[in-house]
């Protein structure tokens, strides 16, 4: 394992399951365990899996300045939250691309927990915060366990009263098996599912009351490369890995537009005032190309940096595959030059295979979001 200067309070648990705990932020993160990810993909399609998530950086803002600082920050319309609603978040640099996506909850009238990946974001805020009246505080004892999938809520409801009238991105304080926990709908998996966040003493107790108590209903604990396959299905990004960060363009520096990444969407309406907001309205209609899905035939996935041709000229890259034993289907993510983001246009991929594609539109699974946004 890579050292991690982060420790999960799960690590037992995963090493037990037979994790190496491969670093992933700082933090020693189950990326695969002996058994097979087909059956954790499976679960969470189907039933419901658990996953540990803490490896994501949890932290408190507080103060009078917190929304302004967030509000600058991010391109969400910050003062729209209320307490018990978060919102999806994109960070920009000043050159408008892309560093950082997060998720912001109101936990109170002048105090926000922010959850950042594995991007820049947590830098910049706490650079920005300097001078202003507003504490930071990087909460590594917060834990985040990720129960997700169909089933997630009637497990749930046995326990915590109200869960099933949470709607989509809003959370609560509550407790599970006499545990203080925040409970979020939201997850990365296109499922419904919540994100519970735990004291680290309580997180072993918590995930093996979840997992005993949950077998009836088929839930298992589930690796985190499970959300590649989740995330590809659901079009749902991962910085850096879609990103020219690690597929850079010649003599250019490292950076994609929120035009590019299909990601500006998380843009508020009408919300003008951001950092990068001047160069992010600016080059729009200057994409170099777009994220676009991609289906493979026959039954391998394609991997990450696998090419994607149109006679001799390569026109896109695979950034994410995977091939599902549900719908039967090898399906990809891919960076795809502007003449080809389009349905249905014939091509080959090579590299860790050799086979014929079709572009497809995203996501794959679930267009309209009916099961991550499901009622009652």
């Amino acid at each position: 394992m890579t050292h991690s200067w982060r420790i999960s309070a799960l690590a037992e648990r995963h090493r037990a399951l037979g994790s190496n705990l491969e670093d992933w932020n700082g933090m020693g993160t189950a990326w695969t365990y002996s058994s097979d990810l087909a059956d954790h993909h499976q679960a969470i399609r189907t039933r419901a899996g658990l996953m540990d998530v803490s490896g994501l950086k949890k932290v408190h803002y507080v103060g009078p300045h917190a929304e302004s600082l967030l509000q600058w920050a991010t391109t969400r319309d910050i003062a729209k939250l209320y307490p018990g609603k978060s919102v999806y978040a994109s960070m920009l640099d000043e050159d408008g691309k892309f560093v950082d996506d997060c998720i912001v909850y109101r936990t109170g009238p002048n105090a926000f927990m922010v959850v950042h990946g594995a991007g820049s974001g947590h830098e910049m805020l706490v650079r920005s915060a300097q001078g202003r009246q507003v504490a930071v505080l990087f909460d590594d004892d917060l834990h985040d366990l990720s129960l997700q999938g169909p089933l997630a809520v009637d497990f749930l409801a046995e326990h915590v009263p109200g869960i099933r009238q949470l709607p989509y991105f809003h959370h609560l304080q509550t407790r599970l098996f006499d545990r203080p926990v925040m409970i979020s709908r939201t997850g990365y998996t296109g499922e419904r599912g919540y994100e519970i966040f735990c004291k680290a003493a309580d997180a072993p107790a918590l995930w093996d009351s979840i997992l005993e108590q949950g077998a009836s209903l088929g839930i298992i604990p589930c690796a985190f490369t499970a959300l590649d396959w989740l995330r590809v299905e659901s079009s749902l990004m991962f910085f850096p890995y879609d990103n020219s960060q690690m597929y850079p363009f010649a003599d250019q520096k490292a950076g994609d537009t929120l035009w590019e990444m299909g990601l500006d969407f998380t843009v508020s309406p009408d919300k003008r005032e951001f950092r990068g907001a001047e160069e992010h309205f600016r080059l729009r209609g200057q994409e170099r190309f777009r994220i676009t899905g991609v289906l493979l035939d026959g039954v391998r996935a394609a991997e990450a940096g696998d090419t994607l041709w149109q006679g001799d000229r390569q026109v896109g890259v695979i950034t994410c595959g995977m091939y599902s034993r549900l719908s039967k289907r090898s399906m990809a993510i891919a960076r795809m030059s502007l003449a080809c983001a389009l349905p249905g246009i014939a091509l080959q991929v090579r590299g860790s295979l050799e086979s014929a594609a079709v572009t497809h539109a995203l996501p794959f699974d679930d267009p309209e979001k009916t099961k991550r946004t499901a009622k009652g």
